[in-house]
């Protein structure tokens, strides 16, 4: 007998815990980064909505200025037009042509559900940024002339939120495929780096206030960190293909 066949509340306690996998790595990994980027997210949204960040996003805006010229953000000639091909990437063409090239190699390769998921997992990000957007309904910035033009209420920042749906979503995927530590840590670390330039691109032109580019790296990631925790769950019911590729004969 068991120490949770003991106890009847641990009992049921202990066997959603086996359940779930939390007694491993990867599951207990992801659903703790839930819960830490999803604590991030509102405690962002808690200092916006009482408009604790205004002095220090403002302060942040104005040091990427010139100060003679804020219509001219800091830097070489050449950065400005550089911001804007990163902040491409976080587009919503940039993130839907990347999605679909890995659901077409997946579908390719027969992994159906697997092609499935990840659209969903972005799609969901898509949807979830939008009424997010329509429920804080906070202006662009106006601090500083945009660098380019926007369409959409501010906070979060969908360039921010969508390429951390996005891009640590397929680095995870791609890292377990990899084989070697080394290349593992460098497409994960790949999907950070394209995430985080992205996020500061916004900031960079004028287009987000940095708390605006900060919440959506924190429930972005918490929402790919959801949907990988959801993903070992269905792999291990064999309800999705696991993306790991076939043993060597």
């Amino acid at each position: 007998m068991s120490r949770f066949d003991r106890l009847p509340i641990p009992r049921h306690a202990g066997a959603l815990w086996r359940r779930l996998r939390l007694n491993e790595v990867g599951p207990l990994a992801s659903l703790l980064a839930v819960s830490l980027f999803g604590f991030g997210f509102f405690k962002v949204a808690g200092e916006v909505a009482e408009g604790d960040t205004s002095g220090l996003d403002e302060k942040l805006l104005l040091a990427l200025r010139r100060p003679g010229d804020l219509a001219q953000p800091i830097g070489p000639d050449w950065l400005p037009e550089t911001m804007r091909d990163i902040t491409a990437f976080g587009s919503v063409f940039g993130i839907v042509y990347v999605t679909a090239c890995v659901v077409l190699y997946l579908a390719g390769t027969r992994r159906w559900r697997a092609a499935l998921f990840v659209l969903a997992s972005v799609g969901g990000g898509e949807i979830l940024s939008t009424v997010l957007k329509l429920f804080f309904q906070r202006p662009r910035p106006d601090l500083v002339p945009h660098g380019m033009e926007t369409f959409t209420a501010s906070f979060p920042s969908g360039h921010a939120m969508l390429s951390a749906v996005a891009y640590l979503t397929l680095a995870i995927l791609l890292a377990r495929i990899s084989r070697g530590r080394r290349v593992k840590a460098f497409v994960l670390a790949l999907g950070v780096v394209t995430t985080l330039l992205v996020g500061i691109s916004r900031i960079y032109l004028g287009v987000h206030w940095p708390s605006d580019v900060l919440a959506g790296w924190c429930i972005g990631a918490a929402w790919a960190s959801l949907c990988w925790f959801v993903a070992l769950q269905l792999q291990r019911e064999q309800v999705v293909e696991a993306p790991d590729p076939p043993p060597p004969a």
